[in-house]
Formats: structure tokens, C-alpha cells, sequence
């Protein structure tokens, strides 16, 4: 019987090993920090203004620190949402469209991040109020995401 001179390679210790590897180790910490930020936006108190700053004080704080490692598209998604909090809906859709037409690889995102957006302003606004900031950025994804979260 001959035997192969040939040396055998070790399975498992490719490109998609590695992969798992880092995947295994990070994972654990994007869930816990994601459900710290989940844990800080519910109204533990009663109160409902309360709970929005606490979450939004809490999260700019981690958003900052984590931007670096995010997709473009939530870092800007999270800094608009803070956006709408400390300033009002109308200002974080301008930045939005700025941002859209800054980096256009953005634009596919844009419909996503504006629904969010309205449904986060009808947590804060109320439906009403929310509605009367709908503009045509990213079609009406905006608005839709108003209508979403009050019906």
C-alpha cells in the first residue's frame, strides 16, 4: 500500500473559521449592549419624557463609542434619532436628505431610516404633531412610518 507524501491540511482553519471565530467572540457583545440600549428606553418610571431623555443621554454615550464599528447607515439612522429627540423631526429629515445627497450609497437606506424616524416621532409627538412634519424625503417613507406606529 503507497502512501500520499502529500501533506495533509488541517480542516477547519480556513478563511471561514476565522470568520466564526470572530463572530463567536463579538456576537455575545453587540447583544448585550444592544439590550443595555433596549433596557434603557423603556419608561421604567411612569413618567413618559422621563424615559426618552434617560434613553437618549444613555445612548448618545454608546452610540459614540460603537460608531466606529457600525454600518454607515445605522450610525446615521441613530444620530438622526437622537436628532428628532433633542431638536424636532423637521431637522433630522434636512440632515437626511443632506446626507443622502452627500453620499449617495446612503440612498438605498434612505426609505428605512425615514420610517423610523416617523415612528419615533409619534412616540415623542404624538400622531398629529408628527404628521405636520412629513415631507418628501425618500418618497413618503416618513409619513408612513407616522401612519405605522399610530394605526
Amino acid at each position: 500500500m503507497k502512501h500520499s507524501t502529500t501533506p495533509r491540511t488541517r480542516r477547519g482553519r480556513g478563511p471561514a473559521h476565522r470568520v466564526g471565530r470572530t463572530l463567536a467572540l463579538v456576537l455575545p457583545v453587540v447583544l448585550v449592549l444592544s439590550g443595555t440600549l433596549a433596557v434603557t428606553r423603556v419608561n421604567w418610571s411612569g413618567s413618559p419624557s422621563d424615559s426618552v431623555l434617560a434613553a437618549s443621554e444613555a445612548s448618545s454615550a454608546v452610540v459614540s463609542t460603537r460608531a466606529s464599528s457600525r454600518a454607515p447607515q445605522d450610525v446615521l439612522r441613530d444620530r438622526l434619532l437622537l436628532e428628532l429627540q433633542e431638536k424636532n423631526p423637521g431637522v433630522a429629515l434636512t440632515h437626511l436628505q443632506q446626507a443622502v445627497n452627500g453620499r449617495p450609497s446612503l440612498a438605498r437606506h434612505c426609505a428605512s431610516i425615514a420610517r423610523a424616524l416617523g415612528r419615533a416621532a409619534v412616540r415623542v409627538y404624538g400622531p398629529s404633531r408628527a404628521q405636520s412634519f412629513a415631507r418628501p424625503v425618500c418618497d413618503t417613507s416618513f409619513a408612513s412610518g407616522v401612519s405605522a406606529r399610530h394605526g
